[in-house]
């Protein structure tokens, strides 16, 4: 189930956020990204709808993942 961004406080949308960035990491080749940079990063992919957040019932967790990537799941299960 995707949630919707604009439903979420800004403090609980940043939290969600800087989870997925900590969990991925922020080492990308040869440049390290600055923890503030890829959150919002991250921030404006959900804003475009290029990513999304979904919340798996199944295991009771948040994940940002992309749009595109969601869909075809959608698909496949």
């Amino acid at each position: 189930m995707i949630i919707p961004v604009n439903e979420l406080s800004p403090d609980i949308l940043h939290s969600i956020i800087q989870e997925f960035v900590l969990r991925e990491g922020t080492e990308y080749g040869l440049e390290d990204i600055a923890l503030s940079e890829k959150i919002a990063q991250v921030k404006n992919q959900l804003a475009q709808g290029v990513a999304v957040i979904v919340f798996s019932e199944l295991h009771q967790t948040v994940n940002i993942m992309p749009a595109e990537q969601f869909n075809q799941a959608q698909f496949t299960e």
